[in-house]
């Protein structure tokens, strides 16, 4: 498979330690970071046409990886 950008690693390059640590330690953001991949996976299908789908839901999926990469920069700042 290509490159599939957006990966949390490279979204938040200067986190990449409190990622791996967030993902061992605390559930609620290993789940949240799992969500994250699968969901930027199917956009990415999508994008490049592997699985096509509608326009109106390949929006709604980016917002949804909007919604949890916001929540995930929260747990990091936090």
């Amino acid at each position: 498979m290509t490159h599939t950008p957006h990966e949390l690693h490279e979204e938040f390059p200067e986190y990449a330690e409190k990622i791996h640590q967030l993902k061992t330690d605390n559930t609620h953001f290993h789940r949240l970071s799992e969500e994250y991949h699968k969901l930027n996976r199917d956009i990415h299908r999508a994008e490049t046409d592997v699985e096509p789908t509608s326009d109106e839901h390949l929006e709604e999926m980016k917002k949804q990886r909007l919604q949890l990469k916001d929540e995930i920069f929260g747990l990091l700042n936090a």
